[in-house]
């Protein structure tokens, strides 16, 4: 009898140890197999600075710009270490990239006397107002970039707030 008593009270405790781990790992797992929370925190950080760069950028405010390309610094040099958050290699790999190009589109804003690093335009996306036209492709990749880095860190990206042309009416 006591061996009874004995084996059930150990059944519920190991259940109740099963139930507390498994229930710890599911608030510390993955939310759509794309990282923690900290990790969709990092994506709506990334999210809301590519809006806010494209939004001052489109409207051809380069010290906003400056000002969005340097909070995006921080940020980006965390995400592509991979020591503060942990990501998927592609996506710290994706951070990377868009850290070269926000470091390229600094340095060619802080001194337009030199030459921007000549990449593909990216289809899709309207020529950026003087005085960014000079690094109109270039800034256009790393918004390209950016998207691909918070579609990889929260599972997909909202489209860039870029302003509509507006139409003729005859």
């Amino acid at each position: 009898m006591n061996g009874k008593i004995v084996r059930s009270i150990a059944a519920v405790a190991v259940g109740s140890l099963l139930l507390m781990v498994t229930g710890g790992m599911a608030s510390a797992g993955t939310v759509g197999g794309k990282g923690t929370s900290s990790t969709e925190a990092a994506g709506a950080q990334v999210l809301e600075l590519r809006d806010h760069l494209t939004k001052v950028a489109y409207a051809g405010d380069v010290k906003s710009t400056k000002d969005a390309l340097k909070r995006l610094d921080p940020l980006l040099g965390d995400l592509s270490a991979g020591q503060v958050y942990a990501i998927q290699a592609e996506a710290q790999e994706t951070a990377g990239t868009a850290q070269g190009y926000r470091s390229e589109t600094s340095r060619v804003l802080a001194d337009p006397s030199t030459t921007p690093r000549q990449v593909p335009s990216v289809p899709g996306l309207p020529p950026l107002p003087d005085p960014l036209s000079m690094v109109s492709d270039l800034l256009q990749t790393l918004l390209a970039t950016l998207t691909s880095l918070i579609s990889g860190l929260l599972g997909s990206a909202p489209a860039l707030p870029v302003p509509v042309p507006e139409v003729p009416v005859p």
